[in-house]
């Protein structure tokens, strides 16, 4: 995007009355940011939504002033801005309607033919939840998924450091413009962050981070990523929202369950109870969820003649071998495996390429 169309893009954004959607119908309408100004009233007027108000804002010179101060900090301080229809625009935030027509972006991102999970929960987070990221994000290692979260404290702040322990891309979204952090405290994550990842937001450098933000900041941690999973939440939080926004833009949600009795579990019980999410209790869950193994694999998958097999999983292979596909409940049964111990074993031999899963909890030796 050029300097030109930028500055126009700024101060159309700066236009009172005009928020996401209208700023795309406008965009739509009259073909550039530019165009918005110059076209006459009454070309405009026809345009749904657009009413008296919005056509007297349009004629405030005053953004243009505040427009080309935040192109100044743009370029001072090196921060890329992706219009929504530019090619390095997060590609599933581009199908959600009330999505940033410009976002702000710092660091090392790489969006392209990647899987990307968004983690949140309570910024109170336990041992429990702690425990629980760190075995989930080190089981989803094989896969490479972006991991992406809100940088506030607690869960998020841990999917953060877990993913960059685990040398994998991870994004924080703000609730407020890249000139500055919030809360303080992580300010030392920065450089890591934008070493291996980085940062976005849709809010300009004159943005402070006030509550209503970090909602709006939501449905883009909700919007770009394929699967959101609440670690913990109490019966009321950002995270349900977040949750929420990413059950309307038609994405997966997961939870991870609890005891009924614990305050921070209450939140997922819910969403698993209420079917707004499906239940996670191990990365095997999250991959069959989406069907991540089946997309990650070349299409002739072949198990390599060198693979080094376990003990267990030599039994598990050639059982299904013997009988082919079968049920999850039938494989622990026949092998006299318990359940809790053959999930894993199961994840690691697909991470290996040994087996597949199949619809209805099956598998089958590749």
């Amino acid at each position: 995007m050029s300097d030109q169309e930028l500055f126009y893009l700024l101060a159309l954004l700066k236009v009172e009355g005009v928020g996401d959607i209208m700023a795309k119908k406008l965009l739509t309408h009259c073909g550039s940011a530019e165009a918005v100004f110059k076209t006459k009233t009454v070309q405009i007027a026809g345009i749904d939504g657009v009413g008296s108000v919005l056509l007297k804002n349009l004629k405030d010179k005053t953004v243009f002033e505040k427009a080309g101060r935040e192109l100044e900090f743009i370029h001072a301080d090196q921060i890329n801005a992706c219009y929504f229809q530019d090619e390095n625009y997060p590609e599933r935030l581009k199908h959600c309607i009330d999505s940033p027509v410009l976002i702000f972006t710092s660091g090392n991102i790489d969006l392209k033919n990647k899987k990307m999970i968004s983690i949140v929960g309570t910024r109170q987070i336990t041992s429990y939840g702690i425990d629980f990221c760190r075995k989930l994000i080190e089981d989803l290692v094989p896969l490479d998924p972006v991991i992406v979260s809100g940088f506030a404290y607690g869960v998020d702040i841990v999917a953060h450091q877990l993913a960059l322990e685990n040398n994998l891309q991870t994004i924080g979204v703000l609730a407020h413009g890249l000139n500055q952090i919030y809360p303080k405290t992580h300010k030392r994550y920065i450089s890591k962050m934008e070493e291996k990842g980085g940062f976005i937001t849709e809010f300009w450098s004159s943005s402070n981070p006030d509550k209503e933000k970090f909602v709006r900041r939501n449905r883009i941690v909700a919007g770009m990523t394929e699967a959101t999973i609440v670690i913990e939440s109490a019966d009321k939080g950002g995270s349900l929202i977040t949750a929420n926004l990413a059950n309307d833009y038609n994405r997966e949600v997961f939870a991870v369950p609890g005891r009924v009795t614990d305050r921070y579990s209450q939140g997922c019980n819910n969403l698993i109870k209420t079917q707004k999410a499906n239940m996670l209790t191990s990365a095997a869950d999250l991959i069959y969820g989406l069907n991540w193994d089946l997309e990650s694999k070349p299409k002739s998958i072949q198990r390599q003649l060198f693979v080094e097999l376990a003990p267990d999983e030599e039994i598990i292979y050639n059982f299904l071998i013997k009988s082919g596909k079968e049920l999850l409940d039938i494989i622990a049964l026949e092998c006299n495996f318990p359940i809790f111990k053959i999930s894993g074993i199961l994840l690691n031999m697909e991470l290996k390429g040994l087996i597949r899963p199949l619809p209805g909890k099956m598998f089958e030796a590749v």
